[in-house]
């Protein structure tokens, strides 16, 4: 069964409406919700408005000027481009069984909400508005400089130029914005961050649904940081193929773990090495021997991450559960996502308990998680839009260190190896044994941490 199912949110469909001027952190929100909700068995997808008029103009036609709400021709390709993206939503919902739809754009005005409002109850669907107000200038300049160097708009222009030109695009959207308010849309629900989430504003959240959205968004901070995670050192487990336990660091993890400090000043950047790093740990003894040795005080150990919960099979190897339970065995191939251990857990079970951590950890700025494969699989997934079904079949080596930044239009992804051996613990599917095999086969979309030094993982829709 789902985490979520469709059941249990009373089979509503919601249409999230963006509301907010340009740099304002809307898309990152967005892809964040599409994450969680995603992550959580909820279908859900973001349209955004801006990917629709990019095929329809191209970029290098759209300066400022073109946002001119004075500019006839702009306002029309503006308005196909809203168009277009609602048809594709609605037939989303209708054709794909959608629940939440994310209309990713400024939505500004009354007018152009009420007219979103109003195709959206003739198709039995919830709209609930989520407007981004802000008026702290260093964090709006702060998205600026995000959007001027991952945005397609502002490919190969001058950052100067880049930064001129959207300050006065939004100059354009501020002549005509209208703000969301408790007097004039009492009637309609709707959450109005302030800063962020300096304030929150909520207003006539009915259903469950809506609840959970409420509950993710006011956790989030838009602020640019970097996510680390990292496996434990190898264990004596690992050397012997068992899985679970509260085993040892073996005399090479140790080495890694020794090595862990130099990779995250590595990754940090020699500018940043001063920046507080905050290190969480599972309470399992291996990953906080991992982390002995990391220069930074704030050490956090989390019950949530400790490696899955392997029940009757835990301590013993692959080859003995295939020979002991082969029905087992074969279940979790068939279905390794879903599948339970006897008197232990599933991929499924694991999300279920890291869902208070991916809440703390949206709250927070720079963090290094050092954790196990299963659970190091899940969270990979949530940063990464990875379906459910692939998470517990990507290949995550011993002793490397990843580094996850998160931004509104692509998640960058990079890795360091320590020059250390470790064995394999990855089983491909249908085997009892370890270590991914050398043939080209193996080479799949499970295996989405590259051996390149940088991926991009585009987050536009």
């Amino acid at each position: 069964m789902p985490v979520y199912s469709i059941s249990h949110v009373e089979n509503v469909r919601v249409c999230v409406v963006m509301v907010g001027l340009p740099a304002r952190g809307k898309s990152l929100i967005a892809q964040k919700i599409v994450r969680y909700l995603s992550w959580l068995s909820i279908k859900s997808k973001c349209f955004n408005v801006g990917t629709y008029r990019r095929k329809l103009v191209p970029c290098e036609s759209t300066t400022a000027e073109f946002f001119d709400p004075h500019n006839e021709k702009g306002l029309k390709y503006r308005e196909e481009a809203l168009n277009s993206a609602m048809k594709d939503m609605m037939n989303w919902f209708t054709e794909d069984n959608g629940v939440v739809g994310i209309l990713d754009a400024t939505n500004s005005t009354r007018a152009r909400r009420d007219k979103i409002l109003k195709l959206c109850r003739e198709n039995y669907i919830e709209p609930m508005f989520l407007e981004s107000w802000c008026d702290d200038k260093d964090l709006v300049l702060q998205n600026i400089a995000d959007v001027k160097t991952t945005s397609t708009d502002y490919v190969n222009k001058d950052e100067d130029y880049a930064t001129k030109d959207f300050l006065q695009r939004i100059k354009y959207y501020e002549d005509i914005y209208e703000t969301m308010d408790r007097d004039t849309d009492s009637d309609l629900t709707f959450i109005k961050l302030v800063n962020v989430n300096s304030q929150v504003i909520l207003n006539k959240i009915e259903s469950y649904l809506e609840s959970r959205i409420v509950y993710y968004v006011m956790n989030l901070h838009i602020k640019p940081r970097c996510i680390w995670l990292s496996r434990h050192g190898e264990s004596e487990f690992n050397l012997t193929g068992q899985i679970g336990g509260d085993a040892n660091l073996s005399e090479r993890g140790r080495r890694y773990a020794k090595k862990l400090p130099e990779l995250v000043l590595k990754s940090f950047g020699e500018e940043n090495k001063h920046t507080n790093l905050t290190v969480w740990t599972s309470t399992l003894q291996r990953t906080q021997q991992t982390a002995s040795f990391l220069p930074y005080k704030k050490k956090l150990q989390w019950k949530a991450l400790d490696e899955l919960d392997a029940g009757e099979c835990d301590g013993m190897t692959y080859e003995e559960i295939e020979q002991k339970f082969p029905e087992d065995f074969k279940a979790r191939d068939d279905n390794k996502y879903e599948y339970r251990y006897r008197g232990g857990e599933s991929y499924r079970d694991i999300v279920i308990r890291l869902e208070p951590i991916i809440m703390e950890l949206e709250r927070q700025e720079n963090i290094l998680i050092i954790t196990h494969q299963a659970v190091l699989r899940c969270l990979y997934a949530y940063f990464m839009n990875v379906p459910q079904e692939e998470s517990p079949w990507m290949s995550i080596p011993l002793h490397t260190l990843i580094k996850i930044e998160p931004g509104a239009y692509q998640t960058l992804v990079s890795r360091i190896k320590a020059d250390i051996p470790a064995v394999s613990t990855y089983k491909e599917k249908g085997t009892s044994q370890l270590g991914e095999l050398a043939t080209g086969s193996t080479i799949k979309s499970r295996d989405l941490i590259k051996d390149s030094e940088c991926v991009r993982n585009s987050m536009q829709q």
